[in-house]
């Protein structure tokens, strides 16, 4: 059973998120929390297979929240998903930064809710296609390229090229076909790279990816 929190401001949205939470046969509300603050407390109170974190909530924000629930050892198995209005909503980067396992449009169709609640809660991110493209225009934006990192040092020349498939977006049936792999292979050097840099999920790949300069979006030379 995949215990959820939901954290959003709107006690109708919550009410709804819940209804169609509790209808799967597999998921349950264990807590709602009408604010960030609350949500820390139900996060720790509850310990959560998966937090829905709407970004904009008054006091303590999805934001702060997200980074105070994964900076607790306690609740490093927690994975968080954005709830945001609109799907380039601009707290995109910062909220993977503090390690959000991906994003969800409040306007998502049900099937995909409860989809993405079961893709989170297995380990795996919810970043679209959408979501890199953001990530890459914000980098794009920034007039120097960060500086180059050791943090990649001990990644294989294979890893190397698995993780810049991974800041594409591309799924690991993707890489499998791109690298001329088979899947379960392509899913080992995902795993591997996540055990060699510390990070939680792909998502947090793809901005070490950018961080560390591996993958640069047309910056001038």
């Amino acid at each position: 059973m995949i215990r959820v929190l939901l954290a959003d401001d709107q006690a109708l949205v919550r009410a709804g998120f819940r209804a169609l939470l509790d209808s799967a046969p597999d998921i349950t509300v264990v807590a709602e929390a009408p604010d960030g603050a609350e949500a820390v407390r139900q996060a720790r109170a509850e310990r959560p297979d998966v937090v829905l974190m709407d970004v904009r909530m008054p006091g303590l924000d999805g934001l702060a929240a997200t980074a105070q629930i994964l900076a607790d050892p306690a609740l490093k198995a927690v994975r968080i998903v954005i709830l945001t209005t609109f799907d380039l909503d601009e707290y995109i980067f910062e909220a993977l930064r503090a390690g959000a396992s991906g994003f969800l449009v409040k306007d998502t169709e049900p099937e995909d809710l409860l989809q993405a609640v079961r893709v989170v809660a297995r380990g795996d991110a919810l970043l679209s296609p959408g979501v890199t493209r953001r990530l890459i225009a914000d980098y794009a934006r920034r007039p120097r390229r960060p500086a180059p990192s050791t943090r990649l040092n001990d990644l294989t020349d294979r890893e190397r090229e698995v993780l810049a498939l991974v800041a594409e977006g591309l799924s690991n049936d993707e890489i499998a076909r791109r690298l001329v792999v088979s899947p379960a292979t392509a899913k080992t050097h995902v795993s591997r790279i996540m055990v060699k840099l510390g990070v939680r999920d792909r998502a947090q790949l793809v901005v070490l990816a950018y961080e560390t300069s591996l993958v640069v979006p047309g910056w001038a030379d």
